[in-house]
């Protein structure tokens, strides 16, 4: 872009405004951890490395050492052995599950001496540039069918060995990249896909214990939004509002003839009620897809049928696939259960240190729950309670806003790219800010399942601060070097 005040292009120089909010999370995350982690009987000095906090300054002037080199290196680099780089991460992922000692429950860290690294989190820009080099490749188009499983492959590789080394958090920030595809071409149907499927999950296992005749209360109303996201995708794909109205209709009718029975004293199953109303309306749209030999009509048919499988399915994975901890996590986040001495405890107690925070919080070091240890793991997953004890409710909107402003100035910069290697490197890592930072704040506050990723820049850890630093400057430095 051409600068008309001092007749320059903007070409070669760093995005100082994003670098410039990075030194800040960094500084405002050295704070966090000296004063989560501080210690009333036995004060530390902020550069005491011996203490967290003095630790986590090495780990910053590293980071900052990267991110020179990383700004001084070749564009050309990045690209050429961007497959390079996956399979190596591959393998060092393999050789993680395979030799690395179980550490809190997982098997996931390197241990070199007196450093322990955490393989999976470099993953995440790896897998950036291995989507990026692959939507690079001239004439690619995303939904031909080798394309497509290329790059769910690319995704879901890294995932499943990372979910071998028990590390759902992590899998789950690399499932986020599935977002990049609806930029570059995804239907959007298939976002609507992955949000029933969630519903589905949700409400099935919220009100399982709840009967509704044949069916639990979570099931009837699942199928209810089954029949109402198909009549959706008709109107939005076909037009049709005749369709539409039967589609509605068919269902309307069925439970307008189960009331009346039941004003009759007939006693009515209510679940049974919706699984017929649901196949009449299946039967509807088969007999259209037959008459009509649209491929839409088919792929509402699988749509319905799919959601009805996994409905069906939720329960199972969540009694036998999930392991217990899991399973009490995601009652306490939905309010099945409280369990304040186990699963609910890091939660209950970071909400309490946060509320206690008021308005304008305690002030630096003054944090009562924090000081006294009542939050587990303060300083890494849940340091965003010590902000919000000690900054109050202002600092920590104060927080999240600058949390805002630097994603959306991350998106502004990957659509400014003028390569499609650029772009999607981009997209891909305001994705993963996205999700660190959304899931982060979400289970500290206690809307989210506690799944254990740390808050970027804030949360103690080198491998996490390398992980995002090298994530970042790599960005910084493909738009640095763009095309003008």
């Amino acid at each position: 872009m051409y600068n008309v005040s001092n007749g320059t292009t903007d070409r070669g120089r760093i995005d100082r405004f994003t670098a410039g909010l990075y030194l800040v999370f960094l500084f405002l995350g050295w704070l966090s951890v000296y004063a989560a982690s501080y210690d009333l009987e036995n004060a530390k000095s902020l550069f005491d490395l011996s203490g967290r906090a003095g630790m986590q300054l090495i780990w910053i002037g590293t980071s900052l050492v990267l991110a020179f080199a990383l700004m001084k290196s070749d564009t050309g680099f990045f690209e050429t052995y961007a497959f390079v780089f996956y399979a190596f991460g591959i393998v060092l992922l393999i050789i993680t599950l395979a030799i690395a000692p179980e550490i809190k429950g997982s098997r996931s860290w390197l241990v070199l001496g007196p450093v322990r690294l955490q393989p999976a989190e470099f993953m995440k820009f790896v897998i950036a540039l291995a989507l990026a080099r692959v939507f690079n490749t001239y004439g690619f188009r995303l939904l031909e069918r080798k394309n497509l499983l290329l790059v769910l492959a690319i995704i879901l590789l890294p995932t499943a060995l990372v979910i071998a080394q028990s590390e759902t958090g992590t899998a789950l920030v690399y499932l986020s990249l599935l977002l990049v595809l609806f930029r570059e071409g995804m239907p959007g149907a298939v976002f609507l896909i992955g949000v029933a499927l969630v519903l589905y999950f949700v409400l099935g296992i919220k009100f399982s214990d709840i009967p509704l005749g044949s069916l639990s209360r979570g099931e009837f109303i699942s199928i209810l939004l089954i029949i109402l996201f198909s009549a959706g995708m008709v109107w939005s794909y076909m037009k049709r509002k005749e369709v539409l109205s039967f589609m509605l209709g068919i269902p309307f009718v069925v439970f307008l003839i189960a009331l009346i029975a039941g004003l009759f004293g007939i006693e009515i199953d209510y679940g049974l009620v919706a699984l017929i109303a649901l196949c009449g309306v299946f039967l509807y749209v088969l007999y259209l897809a037959l008459r009509f030999r649209k491929r839409t009509y088919l792929l509402i048919l699988i749509f319905m049928a799919g959601s009805f499988a996994f409905l069906e399915s939720a329960e199972y994975m969540f009694n036998d696939v999930l392991k217990p901890h899991q399973q009490m996590r995601i009652k306490v986040t939905l309010g099945m259960e409280r369990d304040l001495h186990g699963a609910g405890y890091h939660v209950e107690q970071s909400k309490i240190a946060i509320g206690s925070g008021g308005l304008w919080g305690k002030g630096f070091l003054n944090g009562t729950q924090t000081k006294l240890k009542y939050v587990p793991e303060q300083d890494t997953d849940f340091i965003f309670c010590t902000i919000g004890e000690e900054m109050g409710f202002v600092g920590s909107s104060i927080i999240l806003l600058l949390y805002l402003i630097f994603i959306l100035r991350l998106i502004y910069l990957a659509e400014r790219q003028t390569s499609v290697f650029g772009r999607v490197y981009g997209y891909c890592v305001a994705s993963i800010f996205i999700f660190h930072v959304m899931v982060n704040i979400g289970m500290v506050v206690g809307i989210l399942p506690v799944i254990g990723i740390p808050l970027p820049f804030f949360s103690y850890g080198g491998s996490s601060l390398w992980g995002f630093t090298i994530l970042l400057f790599i960005f910084l430095r493909l738009d640095k070097n763009r095309r003008v």
